[in-house]
């Protein structure tokens, strides 16, 4: 049967039974009578297929249409394909639509869309966590009620997107959020946000790296270009000034050499990141050599240094790094924990792991300062490293060392108590015993 009614098929039709009813009609005598009947039965049995067509389409549950003869079982036919496609579409459509969510909830950057009057219309979840939004709470409300920072609020106002403004993060904390704003869809604003909190600390970072080895190469070159004045006229300069000089010159200019050797080594560290080691490490024996090292230190500090070191422990890691991590430590507690000072050395095993510490009665760190210590030439007080000739990067190279252990170091100090810098190495790290 052709599925494809036209209006001249269905007239074609219609005129065609009615030419067999009245021939038969004519037949028999009841021309108009079976006409009638047959008319009305066409109405009363299409109306019954309307019926259950209107059933299944508005009250029934099932997906396969009614059964049904003739041209209405082509009709139902029809319907059910037609909402078969449908279907397709919109499981095509929601597909799609889900891609989108999941791509826009992977990118690493905060997403919002809004209309041109700044009504929020999608977030993903990154902006709610950036802004605090409420979803979908907050769907419909304005941007600018939403981020109540007036620098943003004069932004939006102004229209002007053509340079990013960046804000610190709605709620307080340290976190600085980058925005941008684009033109999408029709009349319609996307806004991209991202966390720029790293890159400006790197940016700071730099300054004040920048900063601060002028700063401390400018008091050695000072004070040698002072002397070297002097020297310009050699028979003004009496021996013993001449002498203080020298000494002066070569202190300072160790101090530098330290600084560039240190820096090297902060920046070998850097470069050379470790995640597994296959070298065995005796520190024991590198403590005790390292304590010989540094005997007239002890001695000049008038420190007593109490030994707990476990000769037999053995770990797995670069001998350098450790040897530097442990002997910037054990050296800044000599110098730091001033003089009659008492200092625990520790080197155990504790829980599967290797324990270093290194504890001192000495004046103590204050807490505003613990968070900073591992910073490069961060100082406690300001003349500290000048009179203890130290070039504040010592613990810079203690971090790094560790971090290539995967380890970190623990710092307590109480003010007028004394300090404790420690850290453990991990348990892959540390053989087991015998």
């Amino acid at each position: 049967m052709d599925r494809y009614f036209t209006p001249v098929k269905i007239i074609r039709r219609l005129l065609f039974s009615l030419l067999v009813v009245g021939l038969a009609g004519w037949l028999f005598g009841y021309t108009f009578e079976l006409l009638v009947v047959y008319l009305v039965g066409v109405v009363l049995w299409n109306s019954f297929y309307q019926l259950k067509l209107s059933d299944w389409l508005w009250k029934s549950r099932a997906t396969q249409p009614p059964q049904a003869p003739g041209a209405w079982s082509d009709i139902y036919d029809g319907i059910y394909r037609t909402l078969r496609r449908s279907q397709a579409r919109r499981r095509n459509l929601a597909l799609i639509l889900q891609r989108f969510r999941e791509a826009a909830e992977t990118i690493p950057d905060a997403g919002l869309v809004i209309e041109s009057d700044g009504t929020l219309v999608w977030s993903n979840k990154l902006a709610q966590l950036y802004f605090g939004l409420q979803w979908p709470t907050d769907k419909g409300i304005r941007i600018t009620n939403l981020i109540r920072h007036p620098r943003f609020i004069k932004y939006f106002g102004e229209k002007d997107f053509r340079e990013a403004i960046t804000l610190g993060a709605p709620g307080g904390g340290k976190r600085e959020i980058e925005l941008r704003i684009m033109p999408y869809a029709k009349e319609q604003l996307l806004v991209i946000a991202r966390d720029v909190t790293r890159i400006r600390m790197l940016e700071r970072m730099r300054k004040d790296f920048v900063a601060n080895v002028s700063h401390e190469l400018k008091t050695p070159l000072t004070v040698m270009q002072g002397y070297l004045e002097l020297m310009a006229e050699p028979s003004a300069l009496p021996p013993a000034r001449m002498t203080k000089a020298i000494a002066d010159m070569t202190t300072q200019t160790q101090r530098m050499q330290l600084m560039v050797e240190q820096l090297l080594t902060l920046s070998r560290m850097e470069a050379d990141y470790q995640e597994t080691f296959t070298e065995q490490v005796a520190v024991g024996p590198m403590l005790h050599a390292m304590v010989s090292e540094i005997s007239l230190m002890l001695n000049e500090q008038q420190v007593q240094l109490q030994q707990q070191i476990d000769n037999d422990l053995v770990v797995l890691g670069n001998a350098d790094k450790l040897r530097a991590a442990v002997h910037n430590l054990l050296v800044n507690a000599v110098k730091y924990a001033g003089k009659g000072a008492v200092i625990h050395l520790t080197w155990r095993r504790e829980a599967e792991q290797a324990l270093f510490s290194v504890q001192d009665n000495g004046p103590g760190i204050g807490e505003e300062h613990l968070s900073r210590l591992t910073e490069r030439f961060y100082r406690v007080a300001a003349d500290r490293n000048s009179h203890t000739g130290g070039t504040g990067l010592g613990l810079s190279i203690v971090k790094h060392s560790l971090e290539s252990h995967r380890s970190q170091l623990q710092v307590e100090s109480v003010v007028g108590a004394g300090s404790c810098f420690s850290f453990r190495l991990p348990r892959d790290l540390t053989l087991p015993q015998g």
